[in-house]
């Protein structure tokens, strides 16, 4: 006889279904009590309750413990899997004790299911220092199952606990590659998916406050299919930002490994499926990189300050590409840079059209102008000739106020109400409506009639009746023409 425990108890529950491994547990507990203690192992009590049941361990095949056989309870498990996800180390402070602690999770996974194994204290730095990364064959040796917050199984690894590295791949369980779907197969909700892609939206990082109070940021993007038909809205919570590539574009393709698929919210989307992502997921893009070239650019808008020690710009490539700016005060301050001059930067990042200047890592300078540039008047537009679109490109347009601005509060699906000001500008051309949510509604609303604006770097898109509007940006600028 050489079954394992487990397997006894999985034998246990074929037999007896109308049990759960949890009443089995209890039993075994409940007959090492009786018989007395230091007379019975686990295994030596789960006999004896097979006798009860009337069930015989004789002749009975031993069957191959997978991760689906895990169960809460389950002491001694041997099991083998794929390393998914790798996690940093947190530590904590035990609230009855007050000590300091430390854990670590690891996604491993097989042909039938993935399961996360959670290790303490000293088993904390034995990924590292075993070189472990995903895709290795790991055999987990005398752990231990207990339940989740969502009452799934967890593997844990005690100090009797081992972490082996299996060097046989001959276990029938498939990579991380195989695992892998795409956004059309995204059809319900699912832990530790690996999903394929086209980022077509920027991306961006944003600031926000986790749930163990600290500060913290998160990556958001819009992952697409191939022909762009269906798009899902990804976030990344706790990204360490030193695991982005320094440079990925509108278009890259992107696998995201160990998402969670949740249903998403109408009230911040279209109602689709959302992909979240932690720490310890993996970001792979192709068409990124990590060294960023000096870049020449003309400032076409020079925009508002962002309240953390830096301020947008609107700037323009040689292609004449429109990219955003956020550059950091001790590099440039807005008094500096105007519409139209050129300045030569080392970005810090570039996401999409997004490019941001950091004080740690970025340089800029005004440099003298390039005729080869394209210069402002490629921006320039008559009213009649702004056309919204679904990627709305900055205008410059000269126009005149026609009406009085117009201020009201708008409730948002996310229940979020915002301040908008709007008014009507008209050229030799046209008329068509300026529009600033938020912060811009104020520079809206100190327009009056009659004065002569050039409005720079707002975007046109579709308004009242599918007509098109101007929507100012944080980037925007108006000037007065006196």
């Amino acid at each position: 006889m050489s079954l394992s425990f487990i397997d006894m108890v999985n034998i246990l529950l074929k037999q007896k279904p109308e049990l759960s491994a949890e009443q089995i547990r209890d039993l075994v507990d409940e007959k090492k009590r009786k018989v007395g203690a230091g007379y019975l192992t686990d295994q030596g009590a789960l006999f004896l309750v097979a006798a009860d049941l009337g069930i015989s361990f004789e002749n009975v095949p031993k069957a191959q413990s997978g991760l689906k056989d895990l169960y809460v309870g389950a002491k001694d498990v041997t099991v083998t899997g794929r390393i998914m996800n790798i996690y940093p180390a947190f530590k904590f402070t035990k609230k009855d004790t007050n000590e300091q602690s430390s854990t670590r999770t690891i996604v491993i996974f097989d042909k039938d299911a993935r399961v996360k194994v959670k290790l303490w204290d000293k088993q904390v730095g034995v990924p590292d220092e075993m070189g472990l990364h995903s895709g290795d064959l790991v055999k987990v040796v005398k752990g231990y199952v207990r339940a989740g917050l969502d009452g799934k199984p967890i593997l844990n690894l005690g100090s009797y606990s081992t972490l082996e590295v299996v060097k046989d791949d001959s276990q029938q369980i498939p990579a991380v590659d195989s695992l892998a779907i795409t956004i059309d197969d995204v059809q319900e909700t699912q832990d530790s998916a690996v999903i394929t892609g086209t980022v077509n939206a920027n991306p961006r990082i944003n600031d926000f406050v986790n749930q163990r109070g600290e500060a913290s940021k998160s990556l958001q993007l819009q992952v697409s299919n191939e022909p762009g038909t269906r798009t899902l809205r990804a976030v990344i919570w706790n990204i360490d930002e030193s695991r982005v590539p320094k440079v990925f574009k509108t278009g890259a393709k992107v696998k995201l490994v160990g998402v969670r698929v949740k249903q998403g919210n109408p009230q911040f989307g279209n109602g689709d499926f959302e992909l979240h992502g932690d720490e310890g997921t993996i970001l792979e893009f192709s068409g990124s990189q990590e060294d960023v070239d000096v870049m020449p650019l003309r400032i076409i808008s020079v925009g508002e300050e962002t309240g953390r020690g830096s301020f947008l710009c609107l700037a323009a490539d040689r292609a004449g590409r429109a990219l955003s700016l956020t550059i950091d005060n001790s590099l440039a301050t807005a008094g500096t840079l105007e519409p139209g001059s050129m300045v030569e930067c080392i970005p810090s990042r570039i996401f999409g059209n997004s490019v941001t200047l950091s004080k740690e890592d970025s340089y800029l300078r005004v440099t003298d102008d390039d005729p080869s540039f394209p210069n402002l008047s490629k921006f320039e537009s008559k009213i009649r000739d702004i056309v919204a679109t679904n990627e709305p490109s900055p205008v410059i347009v000269e126009a005149i106020v026609l009406q009085a601005p117009d201020t009201a509060d708008v409730n948002l699906k996310s229940g979020e109400t915002v301040t908008v000001t709007s008014t009507l500008l008209g050229d030799d051309t046209g008329e068509i409506r300026l529009v600033g949510w938020r912060a811009q509604s104020n520079a809206v609303n100190k327009l009056s009639v009659g004065d002569r604006l050039r409005v720079i770097g707002a975007t046109a898109g579709a308004g009242r009746e599918g007509r098109p509007e101007l929507t100012l940006r944080s980037y925007s600028s108006i000037t007065h023409l006196g």
